[in-house]
């Protein structure tokens, strides 16, 4: 009896509906999906609220920053809100040595004082719509991938066309559930958006590596803009005779707070999941492909940080380059940690097991899905062997600065063989206004410590076969020992050697310049290296990932027919608006170790290293701290609130989205996920995933008690939803 017991429970739970914080939804069709269960923890708005043709909603309030990151409005005269690390390069932009806005701050006092970014944008969602009968029809059964595509671009274009929409909107088309479904979104992209206030890194930036995708967090990750349109409130071209922007809504900011338990809302642009892997592909994640990309860049860091630690002029050379490996790095091991914790791959196994259950049971679908994940288990051991290499390729001529270099140099030489004189002279300035970026921050003996290294790493682990003859005949001179093969390529090529290889390619002809380069020794090895990989495991690669992609379109279709009754689907992320509920929760990241919701600036007090360049404190904060000046910011405990956690399903592109409370006001600014949680873009646990957001009281007091811009706080919208 208990048995039977057990496995009655055990069914329930395979396909249980999915868990209140999973998910990455889409507004419009909130009030269907999730409006109930919202309400059910605690949500006081309707779903009208967050979603609306008929007025002004939170969706009009929150876009995507800069293409890769999401913004919020927080005053009627379009002041937007975003991480400190997204507006990065906006800053980094009007720095100088006389003014470094990067470790001093900035703030605008006046509207003139604001600074203009070109290039940098926000874009609004208009609206949304299911055009999924029109993009997918007549497409017949057992066509290929490439002709199914190619129907597909051929509806989307006329639905493109036929869609109403203003002569300043946009239209944008995407797959969804694995390409089962298309959705279109009429979009508004305003091209003025101007730097308004940024703390000092010491602030936004505190913690840096260290701290990256861990809790307890410090970081104030927060910078200001503001949107400007034209007289007509339109998307406009920068112009001094714009004016800020008038949204048709806004985000008050309330002063009351999170607790425990509080209903969160995050809603954002989440750039990519994989939430529907079968395990076999979770397996291959975990086993073969994470400790593939964690072994290069950790031995890439160590080279790196030990030049770093003996060299200024090489700290400021690497460390953003160091910042950059060192993110994806880190979340990675992360990502393994929580599958491992969580028992990832067991629970997808449970979960095929109940779905083979269910097909068997019911004649029909098993015959048209019967076959699926059996299909799907064989591509992917298929395709095994490649994708190890795909990912020691790709990671070793990433970070081997002189191999990315050979693949920028050859795109030069195909072009000089295939378009001639012409062709070649026009892609000369362009290389070279490239190639002057890339040897400010170059230092060769860094380099080719590196290289040595990772392309030792990859001649012992990497299948000959899969490796170029040129590349394998110079390992072989050396007898394998890539030091010497290094230091030869290096003393030798002209790639190492800045002013020379300019020279070359301004002064040269198309032909004399293929012809030197075919004979440099450096180039030799990186194109034998490339064309390997390409002619050996990229083409099968393009094989065997179309059949992988019909199959996961075709098992994501089952599950959602299998599992309708019991589970709710929402469909990965792909960069477009989404929203995610949960609610501010502790969490044990393992055994006697639990984490509080709640971190304060006393914390930032104990972290403090004088001149450290990640742990550094600037004057004015710890003097704010000793006399506890927090104005109408700090708790009803005398404390200064600065980060929280909670349960909201996150991913990169999340960067910068309002953490909103029960009533539709903002609380937080998301910037963070806890390393445990990371592997929640595979596998989503509520037990251990939590977003990490700054406190909307820590910002305002930054804002106002330590960068004296309280001008910028007058135009807020301050509230107390939490009294009543």
């Amino acid at each position: 009896m208990k048995k039977l017991i057990f496995l009655a429970i055990f069914a329930i739970a395979a396909a249980a509906p999915t868990w209140a914080g999973e998910g990455m939804w889409l507004p419009f069709l909130l009030q269907k999906m999730n409006e109930a269960q919202m309400k059910s923890m605690g949500m006081k708005m309707n779903a009208e609220d967050i979603y609306s043709l008929n007025k002004g909603s939170l969706k009009d309030a929150v876009v995507q920053f800069g293409g890769g990151c999401t913004g919020e409005i927080i005053s009627d005269k379009g002041l937007l809100l975003t991480n400190h690390h997204c507006g990065y390069g906006a800053i980094q932009d009007h720095t100088t040595l006389e003014t470094n806005y990067l470790r001093d701050g900035f703030w605008a006092k006046t509207l003139d004082q604001e600074l203009p970014n070109p290039g940098l944008t926000a874009l609004f969602i208009v609206r949304m719509e299911d055009v999924t009968a029109a993009a997918t029809a007549g497409i017949m059964d057992n066509v290929s991938e490439k002709e199914r595509q190619s129907q597909i671009d051929k509806n989307l274009e006329k639905i493109s066309k036929s869609t109403t929409k203003e002569p300043y909107q946009d239209i944008l088309i995407r797959p969804f559930f694995e390409g089962n479904n298309y959705y279109l979104f009429v979009t508004e992209t305003y091209k003025d958006v101007r730097l308004v206030g940024t703390p000092p890194s010491s602030i936004g930036k505190f913690g840096s590596d260290t701290d990256n995708w861990v809790f307890p967090r410090h970081t104030g990750d927060f910078s200001m803009f503001r949107i400007y349109a034209d007289k007509n409130n339109r998307p406009a071209a920068y112009s001094k005779e714009n004016v800020p922007f008038k949204p048709r809504h806004f985000l008050p900011i309330s002063l009351d707070g999170v607790a425990e338990g509080d209903f969160t809302l995050v809603m954002g642009f989440p750039g990519r999941t994989n939430e529907y892997l079968p395990a076999a592909a979770v397996e291959q994640t975990l086993n073969t492909l994470n400790p593939v990309k964690i072994g290069i860049r950790d031995r890439a860091l160590k080279v790196m940080d030990e030049a770093m630690r003996k060299d200024e002029q090489i700290k400021i050379q690497y460390s953003a380059k160091y910042a950059g490996i060192a993110n994806y790095w880190k979340k990675w091991m992360g990502e393994s940690l929580g599958l491992k914790k969580s028992d990832g791959i067991g629970k997808k196994q449970q979960y095929e097991a109940e779905f083979i259950k269910r097909l068997n049971a019911q004649p029909e679908l098993k015959s048209q899905y019967g076959a699926v994940l059996d299909q799907l288990n064989l591509n992917y051991k298929l395709l095994k062997p490649y994708a190890f290499t795909r990912d020691y390729f790709s990671e070793v001529t990433r970070n081997t600065e002189i191999l990315s270099l050979v693949n920028t140099i050859s795109g030069l030489v195909k072009v000089a063989e295939n378009n001639g004189e012409k062709g070649f002279a026009d892609r000369k300035a362009k290389t070279i206004e490239g190639l002057k970026d890339f040897f400010k921050d170059y230092n060769a003996d860094v380099d080719k410590k590196i290289f040595a290294g990772l392309v030792e790493m990859y001649f012992k682990n990497v299948n000959p076969d899969y490796i170029g003859e040129v590349a394998l005949k110079q390992a072989k001179k050396y007898e394998q020992n890539f030091s010497k093969l290094a230091d030869n390529l290096y003393q030798k090529t002209i790639l190492t050697q800045p002013e020379k290889l300019i020279s070359l390619i301004e002064k040269s002809n198309s032909a004399d310049f293929v012809t030197k380069m075919k004979n440099d020794v450096a180039y030799q090895f990186g194109k034998s290296m490339m064309d390997g990989y390409i002619e050996k495991v990229d083409t099968k690669i393009r094989e065997i990932q179309p059949e992988i992609n019909r199959l996961q379109r075709k098992y994501l279709k089952a599950q959602m027919t299998v599992f309708a009754a019991d589970k709710t689907f929402y469909p990965d992320a792909n960069s477009t608006l989404r929203v995610t509920y949960g609610q501010v929760e502790p969490y044990q990241p393992r055994d006697g170790v639990t984490y509080n919701y709640y971190t304060y600036l006393d914390g930032v007090m104990e972290k403090y290293i004088p001149n450290d360049y990640e742990f550094d404190v600037p004057q004015k904060l710890r003097t704010l701290f000793d006399t506890k000046d927090y104005g109408i910011y700090g708790d009803k405990n005398g404390k200064m609130p600065v980060c929280f956690i909670g349960s909201n399903h996150t991913t990169g592109g999340n960067s910068g989205s309002p953490a909103i409370d029960a009533y539709g006001n903002l609380v937080g600014l998301n910037f963070d996920r806890v390393w445990e949680g990371t592997m929640s873009d595979i596998n989503y646990d509520r037990s251990i995933c939590r977003n990490i957001m700054v406190d909307a009281r820590y910002v305002l007091f930054i804002v106002d008690k330590f960068a004296n811009a309280s001008h910028l706080v007058t135009e807020m919208k301050l509230v107390h939803p939490k009294i009543k």
